[in-house]
């Protein structure tokens, strides 16, 4: 892994600016709260949790501002400071740490995060770290709702479809939304596995068998 340097941080200013642009491809989001659940659950962990998420995108095909990204993805890890989707707390400040393909250029990767950022807000905004490594992202195309994300060492996501099982109170909804606008189609799955391992945002954290994922595909 390697880390990037000043001259990046310039570049992704450079680039963050609106353009016009067409991609598409896979999303997937995990939160250490649970994202698909009934009130009650929900306030038993307001305030308690949820203050972080891994978002990755992996574009199929397409351009951002100009820089052509199909076949790269990247991965946004987010320690926010409140539960993230309270609509009484203002998540921000937030902290970032951002993990690019490695198989990406020095444009490619400026591109990628700020692709990411115009997906969100100002949620990404305060980056503390980029971090550079393999990233092996899928999702299976036969049965909704299973995915795998592996970004080197640094985080791991498996997910599966919500079944009949995961009905604990029978109120269950989709009680937060997901993190990143333009997708064209997001479901709620079970977190088989969700983890992060880095060094930026001072947590670490290896879950499963939580309700706290998305699934979902982009295209704007």
């Amino acid at each position: 892994m390697k880390k990037m340097g000043w001259l990046v941080f310039i570049s992704v200013a450079l680039l963050a600016t609106p353009a016009s642009a067409q991609v598409a491809g896979i999303y997937l989001e995990s939160r250490t709260a649970d994202v698909y659940t009934g009130p009650c659950f929900a306030n038993g962990e307001v305030n308690l949790t949820g203050y972080e998420a891994v978002l990755a995108w992996r574009i199929e095909k397409g351009s951002w501002n100009q820089v052509a990204l199909g076949g790269l993805s990247v991965v946004a890890v987010v320690r926010a400071s409140s539960t993230l989707g309270d609509p009484f707390a203002n998540p921000l400040p937030a902290r970032t740490v951002f993990i690019v393909d490695e198989n990406a250029g020095t444009a490619q990767r400026a591109a990628l995060i700020a692709f990411a950022q115009a997906q969100t807000g100002d949620l990404l905004k305060d980056v503390v770290a980029i971090e550079t490594t393999q990233i092996q992202f899928q999702m299976e195309k036969d049965r909704h709702g299973y995915a795998t994300l592996e970004a080197g060492n640094l985080a791991r996501i498996s997910t599966r479809a919500i079944g009949s099982g995961d009905h604990l109170c029978n109120n269950e909804e989709v009680f937060y939304p997901p993190l990143a606008g333009g997708l064209g189609h997001a479901m709620p799955a079970v977190a088989l596995e969700s983890r992060y391992r880095g060094n930026h945002l001072n947590v670490t954290w290896n879950e499963s068998g939580r309700r706290s994922a998305f699934v979902g595909t982009f295209s704007n």
